[in-house]
């Protein structure tokens, strides 16, 4: 009787795991190892509402909805140029509830960092999502017509020209560096909390010039109402959306491709199986026609990578970051 009451309760003790299991919101997997998520999924963007970031992760969770299963919901925390909100995705439950976005270089620079609070392995990659070329801008009524006016003028009066930048050593301020360095100039360097903020400042005279992502800008530089005028790209041949703006490498500065990857990622310690549901699922969401379409009408050129790619670009920007960047800022 004994042993028949120890096997009851056992057996009793067994379906309460599985009905608590299998309630609302629990991680579930199938027999095959599968994943799929039972809620709403959070994704932490290190950047304010309204940052370029921002705007590219919400089109992209609006989107993904419908290969995901469940609503996908941006959290912005915003400060510190990315630390407040990459120190919280670094110490989220890697349950598969809370993903991230990333930018890179600026992840990996502030990664870098002394005492930093997050590293590599704080992160789980999923995908990349844009890759953006960086370019300068200054407002259409700026009265340098071109960027060799831009830095004849700068080189003629060191230190004097103001530059906004998305934080200090941010991925703006350090495209910044690459073309005064380029360049032979010095300037100002002015770090605001994004680049919304960023641009804003350029926008209402506060700084000369800025450099940011194309995409940070597509609705600022086009139509009748056009604030800000591009005067480079960052690259090693012209944008085809900006044909008639010569490279710096054109002018005899920076000569190679310099922007940023926005990229997806989980907190360390996140199963395989639920990195593999969102690979997927993203990879599904970024082919698909009318997703493609949304982000050219919005400026944003996607370019999809997997998790393995991705791996590979973080460890390609840690090595970029130790060889260049950190030489960038040596005085």
């Amino acid at each position: 009787m004994k042993k028949k009451l120890v096997l009851l309760a056992a057996a009793v003790v067994a379906a309460g795991l599985l009905v608590g299991g299998c309630g609302k919101g629990a991680t579930k997997s199938d027999a095959s190892g599968a994943w799929k998520p039972e809620k709403d999924v959070k994704i932490i963007v290190a950047y304010k509402a309204g940052s370029g970031t921002d705007t590219g992760a919400r089109l992209l969770a609006n989107s993904a909805k419908k290969y995901v299963g469940q609503t996908l919901v941006i959290e912005n925390k915003p400060g510190a140029d990315g630390k407040i909100g990459w120190t919280e995705l670094s110490k989220s439950k890697p349950d598969g509830y809370t993903l991230g976005f990333i930018n890179l270089p600026t992840y990996t620079t502030l990664a870098s960092q002394k005492g930093s609070a997050f590293n590599e392995q704080s992160i789980v990659p999923i995908c990349n999502h844009l890759t953006e070329t960086a370019v300068v801008v200054v407002k259409k009524d700026a009265k340098w017509k071109d960027l060799k006016e831009l830095v004849s003028d700068a080189q003629a009066h060191p230190g004097e020209l103001k530059a906004s930048t998305n934080g200090v050593q941010a991925s703006n301020h350090t495209a910044t560096q690459l073309l005064a360095k380029s360049a032979n100039f010095t300037y100002n360097a002015i770090p605001y909390g994004g680049t919304a903020d960023q641009l804003l400042a350029l926008r209402q005279g506060e700084v000369d010039f800025a450099c940011v992502k194309i995409a940070d800008v597509s609705k600022l530089i086009t139509g009748d109402k056009a604030e800000l005028r591009v005067l480079g790209v960052f690259d090693e041949k012209r944008s085809k959306l900006l044909p008639d703006v010569p490279t710096l490498g054109e002018l005899g500065y920076y000569g190679k491709w310099y922007g940023s990857a926005r990229a997806l990622v989980a907190p360390k310690g996140t199963p395989e199986n639920i990195i593999k549901f969102y690979e997927d699922a993203f990879k599904k969401t970024m082919e698909d026609p009318e997703v493609i379409a949304a982000h050219e009408k919005a400026g944003m050129q996607i370019d999809f990578k997997d998790s393995k790619s991705l791996a590979e670009l973080i460890k390609e920007q840690y090595d970029f970051c130790k060889n260049v960047v950190s030489k960038l800022y040596e005085k």
